[in-house]
């Protein structure tokens, strides 16, 4: 069976740790945007034969001034980011893989792109969006603390338990920050945008009669998968 499950909500919701186990879970493929976007500006970096300009609908959006904006924690240019994201969905649904969406679509731009894509590919039946809520002022200590491993990016969650490690407990590698992208300024600017440009998505998804669940973010980890895993029985 098609399946694709989007985790929508704030930078700091826990969309990373729940997709992380609910890909174990239910066999589905990780699609992290972020990840994405870090991939392609690392390209450009390392090898200076790739493309550092890309035309989408008569326009040309430099991929360096892509990057500057998500390193300032502003969100990159909707079409780009949406160019990236189409791209690797029609590659995983040819290779039969089922999605679960960390934080993508991130603006209406985004998802009028994305979403009849999916609807498309999946059908609108099988898609299902969970809401994962927090205020902003968890949002701004959990990203502050946030660590990440270096390997797999594997996100650790920050509390009494976590704080003092430097390891990832899932595959060894040295545990580490994002720099720039969470530091307290930064993240401010992400919550912004995210309120002003994210949080809109929720009508858009309610208009294209998309199944949506809010789940409570500021649960425990198990409280908050345990809640989203029961609503899709």
């Amino acid at each position: 069976m098609k399946q694709v499950i989007i985790l929508f909500g704030p930078p700091g919701a826990g969309k990373g740790t729940q997709a992380e186990l609910l890909s174990d879970k239910l066999n589905l493929y990780y699609f992290e945007t972020s990840k994405i976007l870090e991939e392609k500006f690392k390209e450009i970096e390392e090898n200076k034969k790739t493309k550092k300009e890309v035309i989408l609908k008569n326009k040309k959006y430099n991929i360096l001034d892509e990057k500057k904006l998500w390193k300032e924690g502003k969100l990159c240019t909707p079409l780009f980011v949406a160019y990236l994201v189409k791209e690797k969905i029609k590659e995983l649904n040819k290779e039969g893989k089922n999605l679960i969406l960390a934080g993508s679509p991130r603006t209406l731009e985004e998802a009028k792109e994305i979403i009849p894509l999916l609807k498309k590919l999946y059908g609108k039946n099988n898609i299902k969006v969970f809401f994962i809520e927090i205020s902003p002022e968890q949002t701004i200590f959990r990203n502050s603390n946030r660590k990440i491993c270096e390997l797999f990016r594997h996100p650790i969650l920050y509390n009494k338990e976590t704080k003092k490690l430097t390891m990832c407990p899932l595959d060894g590698s040295k545990l580490i920050r994002r720099e720039g992208l969470d530091d307290i300024e930064s993240i401010k600017i992400r919550l912004k945008e995210y309120q002003e440009r994210t949080f809109p998505l929720i009508e858009y998804f309610k208009k294209e009669k998309l199944w949506m669940k809010k789940i409570n973010g500021e649960q425990s980890v198990a409280d908050v998968y345990y809640d989203i895993v029961n609503s899709l029985k």
